[in-house]
C-alpha cells in the first residue's frame, strides 16, 4: 500500500432542497484514502454514504468543502474533465448490475473498453483479470443467462477493464445471496491484494466491511469512527 493519499476530502458538505425543506446530507466530512487501500465506509441508510460516494466519483457537486482525487481538485474541473476522470481515473460498481441486456458479457465489457479508448487485445492483464473474476468461460452469454453473482462479476470486469486508479463500490453485494456475496467480496479483496486496486466500498453490512483494510463509520452526515 502506498502512503500517498489518492482521495482527500476536507470539510465536505452537501445540502439538498426538498420542497421548502433543506436536508443536510453531509455535515463536514474529512476523509483520506491511501493509494492501494481497501476502505469500507459503513453506516445506516440516510447516513450520507451514497452522497459521499457520488461526490468523490464526480457524479454530483458538493455544497462546500474540497475533494481531491488522484491529485486533481474536482471543483476546478470542467464538465468534460470530470467526464474524462469518470472514464479513466474512477470507476463504479453498484448494487444493481446495470448490464446492457441485449449484449453479451464480452460486449458489455468491450463497451467500457471502447469508451476508455483502450484495446483489450493489447493488455496482457486482461486475461488475468478475467480468470481472477472466474468469467472467462461465460463471456458469450447475455445477462439473462448469468446468475446474479456472475452478472456482478461482469460488472466488476467492466468497471476495472481500463485500470482505473480507484474503484468505487456502492453496496456491491446488496442484490446477492450469502454465497455470492462472499464470492464477490473475495474477488474485490483479490483485486486489491494482487493488482493493487484502490477500493472504496460503502455498505451497511459489518461482515462485508470487514473485507477492507480499514473501516470508517458514518452517521447523520458525519464520520463518527
Amino acid at each position: 500500500m502506498n502512503s500517498r493519499p489518492i482521495i482527500q476530502v476536507t470539510d465536505l458538505r452537501k445540502t439538498y432542497s426538498v420542497g421548502e425543506v433543506e436536508v443536510q446530507a453531509l455535515r463536514g466530512v474529512d476523509l483520506e484514502v491511501k493509494a492501494g487501500e481497501f476502505l469500507s465506509v459503513i453506516g445506516p441508510s440516510g447516513s450520507g454514504k451514497s452522497t459521499l460516494f457520488h461526490i468523490i466519483g464526480a457524479l454530483t457537486p458538493p455544497t462546500a468543502g474540497q475533494v481531491r482525487v488522484a491529485d486533481q481538485d474536482l471543483s476546478a474541473m470542467s464538465d468534460a474533465e470530470r467526464t474524462h476522470m469518470r472514464r479513466r481515473t474512477v470507476s463504479f460498481v453498484f448494487q444493481k448490475f446495470n448490464l446492457l441486456p441485449n449484449l453479451t458479457a464480452r460486449d458489455n465489457i468491450a463497451v467500457a473498453r471502447f469508451l476508455g479508448g483502450t484495446d483489450p487485445k493489447a493488455d496482457g492483464q486482461f486475461e488475468q483479470m478475467l480468470n481472477l473474476l472466474g468469467i472467462a468461460r461465460r463471456l458469450d452469454h447475455k445477462p439473462n443467462a448469468l446468475s446474479g453473482g456472475e452478472q456482478q462479476r461482469v460488472a466488476i470486469a467492466r468497471a476495472i477493464v481500463n485500470h482505473p486508479a480507484i474503484l468505487l463500490a456502492d453496496e456491491p453485494t446488496g442484490n446477492l445471496d450469502t454465497e455470492n456475496s462472499h464470492s464477490v467480496l473475495e474477488i474485490l479483496r483479490d483485486l486489491n491484494q494482487r493488482l493493487g486496486q484502490t477500493i472504496l466500498m460503502i455498505t451497511h453490512n459489518p461482515e462485508a466491511a470487514a473485507y477492507g483494510h480499514r473501516t470508517v463509520q458514518m452517521r447523520d452526515g458525519k464520520v463518527v469512527l
